[in-house]
This record gives structure tokens, sequence and C-alpha cells, in this order.
């Protein structure tokens, strides 16, 4: 088994280096993850050889960890207040959920004891909230307290002042750090065992190796399989694409 999983790394290496190729031709909307990869490698190999699958490899899509770093979700009309009447979100770098996107366009963020981040991107299309998440090392350089939420539940939760070359706007209310979650489409809660809203653990391999509980599920038809943590969540355990991660009920 440990030689096959070798092999595996091999050619998923080889791979990869052919998709940073791919990516450096500026092409990289076409480029596959590396997880992707691996995924239907080690499909491909078990089966070339007689095996029978780890559990890994058994799911019908990969699983695929991102780390995701401070940004905020603006409404259309907030876009314009810090970009200029009429401006419109444009495309910096699609993300890995469909239709998602990082924006171009980035904004100052001015906390409570008047220090800022600046360069805070936008994540796009626009949503009918303002909301803007962080990492709790973030929130402490600011002089933030905030609350640990999913993502659309900011009541209650404290606001901040966003600058655009435009514009200011003040949100009352919307700095979080969101709840780390995963992605699932309903196949994939079916393989899993679980439900919309329910709860699961992230085991991370690596010299830093650690179990992420508290992962919340959020099932959709349009979603692809995909965990997100904060910053500090994947610097404490310094994820790597090659870092081996798993899923659990």
């Amino acid at each position: 088994m440990e030689d096959i999983e070798k092999n595996c790394k091999i050619f998923i290496d080889y791979c990869s280096n052919y998709v940073k190729f791919v990516q450096s031709m500026s092409v990289a909307a076409l480029a596959p993850h590396r997880a992707v990869v691996e995924h239907l490698v080690r499909q491909a190999v078990y089966a070339r050889l007689n095996k029978p699958l780890p559990r890994i490899a058994r799911g019908l899509n990969p699983l695929i960890v991102n780390v995701s770093a401070r940004h905020c979700h603006l409404t259309p009309e907030t876009v314009e207040t810090l970009f200029g009447k009429g401006h419109q979100l444009t495309v910096h770098k699609w993300l890995y959920q469909e239709g998602q996107f990082a924006a171009k366009e980035t904004v100052t963020l001015i906390g409570p004891r008047s220090r800022v981040i600046s360069n805070l991107r936008i994540l796009g299309p626009c949503r009918n909230l303002n909301q803007v998440e962080l990492a709790y090392t973030d929130s402490i350089s600011l002089g933030f307290d905030i609350p640990l939420r999913a993502s659309g539940d900011i009541k209650g939760t404290p606001g901040a002042m966003l600058m655009g070359p435009a514009g200011f706007f003040k949100m009352p209310d919307g700095v979080i750090r969101a709840l780390r979650h995963a992605h699932l489409s309903p196949a994939d809660a079916d393989f899993y065992g679980v439900k919309h809203g329910d709860w699961m653990k992230l085991k991370i391999g690596g010299d830093c190796g650690v179990t992420l509980d508290k992962m919340l599920c959020r099932v959709d038809k349009s979603f692809k399989l995909e965990v997100h943590i904060d910053t500090d969540e994947g610097n404490a355990c310094n994820l790597q694409p090659e870092t081996p991660v798993e899923l659990v009920k």
C-alpha cells in the first residue's frame, strides 16, 4: 500500500508541475486543482492494480481545503458608494466555487483604533448584505472584538468604516470571524452521511497535524466539495497543497 501511494505521489507531482506550466501560460481557469489531479490519479492507479480504493479516493469528488484570507462581501449599492455610480466588480481571479471570484477592486478597512487594513479584497458577485470576514489575528490588530459566526449571521456584530477611491461607507454591523465550514453537493453529503447544518471534523496531516472540530456543513446543489478555513487555522497546521486532509463525521 505504501509503495502504491509513493508511486501515486510521484505521478501527481509530475502532473502538478504540468498544471503550474499551464497556469504560467495564462489559462489558469482551465488548469485543474492539484487535488482533482490527485483524486483521478489515485483512482486510476488502484483500479489498474486491482486493489481496493482507500477511503480518501472513494468519494465522487476530491476534497479540497482552501485557506480563506480576510475579505469582504458588498452590496451593489455599497460598491457604487465606494467606487462611483454604475461601477461593477471586475474579475481578478476565479475561485473554486462556480461563479465566485476575487475582484480586482479592494477597499481600506478602518478599525475602532483608527488602525487600517489596506487592500482588503472584495469577493464577488455582490450580495444582499455587507460583511467583512477577518481572522482573530486581524481583529486584535485593528482593535475589534468580533464574534464567530456563520456567513450571513451578522445581527449584533460590530461595524466598521470602509474607504474606496470614490468615498466612504460606514457599516453598522457585519464584521465577523467566519465559522470554518465545508461546501458539499447533495451527492457529497450522502457520501459523508451528513445534511445541511450538521457538524464534521477535518483531520489535517503533516508535521503540524491537527484535527479541527465543529466544521459546519453547508449543502447545496450548486456547491463543489471544498472546505474553508481562515489564515490563523491554515498557518497553525502549515497547510500546504500536498498536506493530507480528511473529512470525518
